[in-house]
């Protein structure tokens, strides 16, 4: 269980992007700061219902995302007439964003249901 605790720290890493938001024109990567939250599971007692709710949210954010993927690829492609490669490219930057979301309220959610100590 400990090792995993340091995969959930070590998402703090992308956090490190935003950097590049900070020394370029590129603003859009600002948002990568947002990942700094995830620091914090190198100080938390890593146990079952944790692993529980990252586990159950990490599969909530890919098949949300998967999803995302695949409405975005098919109205880019068919209904706002780009390339494949383009609508592919639209498919993948949606569907990585929709996962974000969705993993970042799902553990927040899960996170505070269990700090307020609620049920299933």
């Amino acid at each position: 269980m400990k090792h995993r605790k340091y995969l959930y720290g070590s998402l703090g890493l992308l956090s490190l992007l935003g950097f590049i938001g900070i020394f370029t024109e590129e603003r859009g990567f600002l948002a990568f700061f947002a990942f700094v939250v995830d620091f914090e599971y190198f100080f938390i007692k890593s146990d079952e219902m944790l692993e529980e709710y990252m586990n159950r949210s990490a599969s909530r954010a890919f098949y949300c995302g998967m999803i995302a993927t695949a409405i975005v690829v098919l109205i880019s492609f068919f209904l706002q007439n780009q390339t494949a490669s383009e609508s592919l490219l639209a498919g993948f930057a949606w569907g990585w964003s929709v996962a974000i979301v969705v993993y970042a309220l799902s553990t927040a959610f899960f996170g505070l249901k269990e700090k307020w100590g609620l049920e299933k």
